[in-house]
């Protein structure tokens, strides 16, 4: 291994910043030279008129590029974003409901639970009790087990469910 220090934050490593006493170097249409001192390196570089960029710091000897800086920054950066574009950010969606709620509605939090799993959202389900409800946990108990039943084909259970003061609080995650 080399004692050379690490590239910086702002990129790789460019012509005199590179302080290794010999490096493997690619030319600019990407044929291997071989492995000379970095004076023959940014010699070559220069009469091509390009840049010598260290594109493999850890490799012993580090492997230097004659490259446009430019243009290599802009393909980096280029990458950086469309791998940003693919990225899908997981919301938690919550759904709230009650220990004595009607069928319609059910049914209607059902939709909307389906349609979150279906976009590759978690969520979040509260089942709110109040005064003598609490004395009544097993109807909330009964009524998120059916929820799992009714969401087993989109839906995975990611947290099971639990009480958390008045409320009894289960995450599902989609398949």
């Amino acid at each position: 291994m080399s004692t050379s220090s690490p590239p910086s934050k702002d990129g790789p490593r460019v012509n005199e910043n590179i302080d290794v006493p010999e490096v493997r170097l690619i030319g600019a249409d990407g044929e291997n030279i071989g492995v000379v001192s970095v004076q023959q390196a940014i010699q070559h570089s220069e009469e091509v008129g390009l840049d010598l960029v260290e594109i493999s710091p850890n490799a012993s000897p580090p492997v230097c590029k004659i490259l446009d800086l430019g243009k290599f920054k802009y393909e980096l950066q280029k990458k950086r974003n469309e791998a940003k574009k693919k990225q899908k950010v997981i919301d938690v969606k919550e759904i709230k409901l009650r220990p004595n709620i009607e069928d319609h509605d059910y049914e209607v939090k059902m939709r909307s639970m389906h349609r979150f799993l279906l976009d590759g959202d978690k969520v979040k389900i509260t089942m709110r009790f109040r005064g003598r409800e609490m004395n009544h946990q097993e109807i909330g108990i009964n009524l998120l087990k059916r929820v799992v039943d009714d969401t087993e084909k989109v839906a995975k259970i990611e947290q099971e469910a639990k009480m958390e003061g008045r409320q009894l609080v289960m995450v599902m995650a989609p398949r």
